[in-house]
């Protein structure tokens, strides 16, 4: 039987995000789960939450699959893929434009004014932050339609700002919250050619942190899980779930 596969979502999403991309997967026998990080979906505020408390959330569910799972996370939901790799077993882990953990610094101007422009906010730390649309519409789902973004930032809800100044502001953070190291677990991080959030040079960081391998769509942006060409990217990670069986 396939391994079953855990997809993370990042910042601002929900589990939705992964509505079309673990099609392929479930079409291939794996066991898809796909959870809301802790504070959306009916599960409490999400104010105060930690990467610590995602990361634990995520590790709970890898440890209670009946084997080792394949866990895929996105953007931010990546990096809590990387810690949750700390904490437990998998088969494979899988990192779709992910945040790059603690001691790896971005690479772009995009990347270093978006740690710093949340500060205008005051101690968002503290506060739920809410998702915004010209941020979305720019730098996320910046090659969907215009209906496809309106959609999509409508399900969108407020996230942790403490997981985000954890995530973005690493460097002020002297408990190294989102630290990650190699597992010794097989890993593939893919990088957007067009991704300014989280673009080909931070990327390949994240993997070469983690001893992975690193691989480029060079025509495609950060919204790996569902924008055009997503295709391609699912396949590519169902053969990498998949190669060790055929190993």
């Amino acid at each position: 039987m396939p391994a079953p596969v855990i997809m993370v979502h990042g910042a601002f999403c929900g589990g939705w995000t992964f509505d079309v991309f673990r099609q392929p997967f479930e079409a291939a026998g794996h066991t898809v789960q796909a959870p809301d990080l802790l504070g959306r979906g009916g599960q409490g505020a999400v104010a105060g939450r930690s990467m610590t408390d995602y990361a634990r959330q995520i590790a709970g569910l890898c440890a209670a699959c009946d084997e080792p799972p394949v866990l895929i996370g996105h953007s931010m939901g990546g990096l809590v893929a990387q810690m949750a790799a700390d904490r437990v077993k998998l088969s494979r882990l899988i990192l779709l434009a992910p945040s790059p953990p603690w001691g790896v610094a971005g690479a772009s101007l995009e990347e270093a004014a978006s740690a710093m422009s949340l500060f205008a906010l005051g101690p968002y730390w503290l506060q739920a932050v809410d998702p915004d649309y010209g941020v979305v519409r720019r730098y996320s789902l910046d090659r969907l339609p215009k209906p496809d973004r309106r959609a999509l930032y409508a399900r969108m809800t407020p996230e942790s700002g403490r997981a985000l100044w954890e995530t973005l502001n690493w460097w002020l953070d002297p408990f190294m919250t989102t630290s990650a190291r190699p597992s010794g677990v097989p890993t593939l991080a893919i990088a957007g050619g067009k991704d300014v959030i989280h673009p080909p040079a931070t990327v390949r960081q994240v993997a070469a942190r983690l001893n992975g391998q690193f691989e480029v769509f060079d025509d495609m942006s950060h919204w790996l899980p569902g924008e055009p060409g997503w295709e391609a990217v699912a396949q590519r990670c169902l053969a990498f779930a998949g190669a060790e069986a055929l190993a």
